[in-house]
């Protein structure tokens, strides 16, 4: 009755606190630090001494060995204990664009050393996962047989088989996506690692070249992936995506080439879309696009990357409810809202393009984006970008933060494996498979474990949420929707200032042009 009690004063509090001021003030980098922290708690494999997350221990330590390959490390995707190759990949893109855009603002915040670890964690499984030129695995165990059980990622007992790609089996979305990821993390490195910055870059064009000579989408070839990870766009993002991230990698412009050449073909210069997923890159793809125009890169590309800039106008304007028409639905409460299931990964994805998109329009000195509904200047961008965040963090009807361990109230019940079964370093007793689901997947009330930083799905788009383990269409966080986050908390961390530098030059920033780009 206590725990209720505390729990209700909680409730009241942070609701006379989002009334009284139209929202909460929010700590931004208290944010960003757990933010980034979550990935620790998804880690597979040996864990490393400077491991944070300390109910975690290591697993998959058996990955890969039946398929003659080291596959232990990498990311578990969410609350479940398979490792997925596309949205991994996503996941490694995504940090990786936020540092590169706001790694000044992270290393301010004393998070961009712990953001490279998130960053490498996934690049040394990337390396692993591709030991031919076309060759890559993309998936380790069924997602089926891994749902059959309920068990902490330590004591494991199902059959770890991997699937690959390679010319008889294609997969240009999941080779274009870890293309994509390898090209980013690339740059991160670039000046602090350079031999490792270089081993990436190697993988990368290896990787595209695979992608593009070898066409078809990732699950036809592993098609145990399609119940979860379908690639329901198909491929053609995922080249141009991986060619914008190569371009800005090598400045080779046959890569700059190719984003402009296949734009028609491949739907670049197509596709108006406010959705930006491990799915669905186009919206990324043009705002890279529009980037390189607006930095005078373009050369005699400028008018393709023009149409480009008109496309991630158009995510802008829809965004914002400026459009007209094809403008994102919004919940009551201010949440833009596109689907049930996990709506916040396109949130969270889209307030970093907004905030990326609108830093960029500032430093090319752009008044506005010229909406159908009247015009959205770069300032204006971001305070929408930023009250996306804050309604994720808590300023919004239910005084909910949607992010596990900040805020007054959060979810206790996030679907979960390791988090919802009392810690492996506690309690070492087997737990078999069925035994989790008939113990501790039906317990009632907060995890054993705390899942610092997980985003979850969110509420509906009547701003509705029931904190329950079983509801994972709300509860279960995936990597996916904090690495977007982390940018954009940088960047909200620093308030006003646009300072991308890194003093140390630990990072280098594609986006000022500074990068000694190797050929």
């Amino acid at each position: 009755a206590m725990g209720l009690l505390v729990v209700l004063v909680l409730a009241a509090m942070a609701q006379v606190a989002y009334c009284a001021g139209g929202g909460t003030t929010q700590n931004y980098r208290e944010a960003l630090a757990k933010s980034i922290l979550f990935l620790e708690a998804q880690r597979s494999g040996v864990l490393p001494a400077s491991q944070r997350v300390g109910w975690r221990s290591n697993s998959g330590l058996q990955d890969g060995k039946a398929n003659g390959v080291d596959l232990t490390g990498g990311y578990y995707d969410a609350g479940d204990n398979v490792k997925f190759g596309l949205p991994m990949a996503f996941t490694v893109t995504m940090m990786s664009w936020s540092v590169l855009e706001y790694g000044g603002q992270m290393q301010a915040a004393g998070e961009l050393g712990n953001a490279l670890e998130a960053i490498k964690w996934g690049t040394d499984y990337f390396v692993k996962a591709h030991p031919e030129p076309s060759v890559l695995y993309g998936e380790v165990i069924h997602g089926d047989t891994d749902h059959f059980c309920w068990q902490r990622p330590e004591e494991m007992t199902t059959s770890r088989q991997a699937y690959r790609l390679d010319p008889q089996r294609p997969g240009s979305d999941l080779a274009g996506e870890t293309a994509a990821a390898m090209a980013a993390a690339s740059l991160v490195f670039r000046r602090s690692n350079p031999g490792y910055a270089n081993l990436l870059l190697q993988h990368s064009k290896q990787m595209f070249d695979f992608a593009d000579k070898f066409r078809g989408r990732y699950d036809a070839s592993i098609p145990v992936a399609r119940k979860y990870y379908q690639s329901v766009s198909g491929y053609s993002d995922e080249l141009l995506w991986a060619a914008a991230w190569l371009f800005q990698a090598t400045d080779d412009r046959r890569y700059l080439d190719y984003l402009a050449n296949n734009a028609d073909a491949m739907g670049g210069t197509g596709w108006s879309t406010a959705m930006f997923s491990w799915d669905i890159k186009y919206a990324g793809v043009q705002v890279l696009a529009a980037k390189i125009l607006l930095q005078g890169r373009a050369g005699a590309h400028a008018a393709v990357l023009q149409r480009y800039r008109q496309k991630a106008d158009f995510f802008v304007c829809a965004s914002l409810g400026k459009q007209g028409y094809g403008n994102v639905k919004r919940t009551p409460g201010g949440l833009l809202y596109h689907m049930q299931w996990n709506n916040l990964q396109y949130v969270t994805s889209g307030s970093f393009l907004l905030a990326a998109y609108s830093d960029s329009l500032a430093a090319a000195r752009q008044a506005a984006v010229w909406c159908p509904a009247g015009p959205a200047s770069p300032a204006q961008i971001m305070a929408f970008a930023k009250s996306q965040v804050d309604y994720i963090l808590g300023s919004n009807p239910r005084a909910t933060s949607y992010m596990v361990g900040y805020g007054f109230i959060y979810p206790l019940e996030a679907h979960h494996r390791g988090a919802s079964i009392v810690s492996f370093q506690s309690n070492p007793s087997f737990v078999a498979c069925k035994a989790g689901y008939a113990i501790w997947y039906p317990r009632k009330g907060s995890n054993p474990n705390l899942l610092d930083g997980a985003i979850v799905g969110g509420p509906d788009e009547n701003d509705n949420f029931v904190d329950d383990r079983n509801n994972y269409q709300q509860t279960e966080a995936p990597t996916y929707n904090n690495a977007p986050f982390m940018g954009v908390l940088a960047r909200l961390a620093a308030g006003g200032r646009l300072d991308r530098s890194i003093p140390d030059g630990t990072v280098t920033l594609f986006l000022q042009g500074l990068t000694t780009r190797p050929q």
